[in-house]
């Protein structure tokens, strides 16, 4: 008859422990260890648009909350599917997040014929971290040159010269684009669509004079305004920015009846992260959102902050992917 040595037992008990623990999402010990390592979040667009701005304005206040460096990083492509898909399919352990936006997760899905993940269940929302409005903006030498000082102005000489305008955007399927489509198709006008991979590089090609004008993401675009650099001829939600009192909605400029179209940026984890850790993370990044420092700061850039729960979060993206399929049927937008 033989003996299993105590330590043996012992051995065979901590191990199923530790088994137990690790099948377990947001198990007790995942509390004490994360974050124990940097933590990345994916901005799925290039450098300089608002994706990135919010990004880079939240990352340090998790930083300073949770102790550990919070990263990020820019993977650009494809409307903002090629970052949404690397952190879909990474690992759920709090370790990589992604800054989506209404593009990623409000309308690519109708947009795209084929998409490489599921916006609903691949991701577990965190928090809304913003809503922001669009902004109709051109070059002002280009705006003088045609004499367009309103929308109305615009449709005008669009309507006179069908695709002499050229229209940039952040890349094909974000709310920048579908703000252009929504336009051309409610006013009957043509301008050449430019996509690019974030709004970044085609405010370059703006403020270049390559293109004429874009529907960007009101943070972006708010330095080059105040500077006098583009020219900002109307808002694209239903009322009017604070941020900007005196530029008038495109409804009210054009008139372009009902038009209204805005974007938003939240925080979300792949699906299975610890429900202890998503919590967390929505916790402390309402609290940076609430401080009188970063939330003055994203409204005097046109951003409205938010820190809604994961809940209420995951509801909004329901809401948003029904509103945002009627609005690409009614654009008759594609992937070019």
């Amino acid at each position: 008859m033989s003996h299993t040595p105590p330590h043996t037992l012992n051995r065979r008990h901590w191990l199923a422990t530790l088994a137990a623990l690790a099948a377990t999402p947001g198990a007790a010990w995942s509390q004490g260890a994360w974050p124990n390592k940097p933590v990345r979040i994916v901005v799925p667009f290039a450098p300089g648009g608002t994706t990135d701005i919010l990004a880079r304005a939240l990352a340090p206040e998790l930083s300073r909350a949770l102790g550990q460096p919070f990263v990020v990083e820019n993977k650009p492509g494809a409307g903002g599917n090629v970052g949404a898909d690397l952190v879909a399919k990474s690992p759920a352990d709090g370790y990589t997040l992604l800054m989506g936006t209404v593009g990623t997760h409000g309308i690519n899905q109708s947009l795209y014929p084929k998409m490489p993940f599921d916006p609903i269940k691949d991701f577990a929302p965190i928090t809304l971290v913003a809503g922001v409005p669009n902004v109709l903006v051109m070059n002002p030498a280009k705006a003088e040159a045609a004499k367009i000082n309103s929308v109305a102005d615009l449709i005008k000489y669009a309507k006179a010269n069908p695709g002499k305008l050229n229209m940039a955007s952040s890349g094909n399927g974000t709310s920048i684009h579908l703000s252009g489509e929504l336009f051309k198709s409610m006013t009957g006008t043509f301008l050449v669509h430019f996509p690019y991979r974030g709004s970044g590089p085609a405010l370059l090609d703006l403020l270049g004079g390559t293109m004429d004008l874009m529907f960007d993401n009101l943070p972006s675009a708010m330095p080059q305004i105040k500077a006098g650099k583009l020219k900002a001829l109307a808002v694209t939600t239903a009322q009017r920015s604070a941020a900007l009192p005196e530029v008038p909605t495109i409804a009210e400029a054009g008139p372009v009846k009902g038009f209204d179209a805005s974007s938003w940026f939240g925080l979300l984890a792949p699906a299975g992260t610890p429900a202890d850790v998503v919590n967390r993370l929505q916790q402390e990044s309402a609290k940076a959102l609430k401080t009188p420092a970063l939330s003055e700061r994203l409204l005097s850039q046109g951003a409205i902050p938010s820190g809604i729960t994961p809940a209420e979060f995951a509801t909004f993206i329901v809401a948003e992917t029904k509103k945002w399929e009627g609005v690409v049927k009614q654009s008759g937008a594609k992937v070019d």
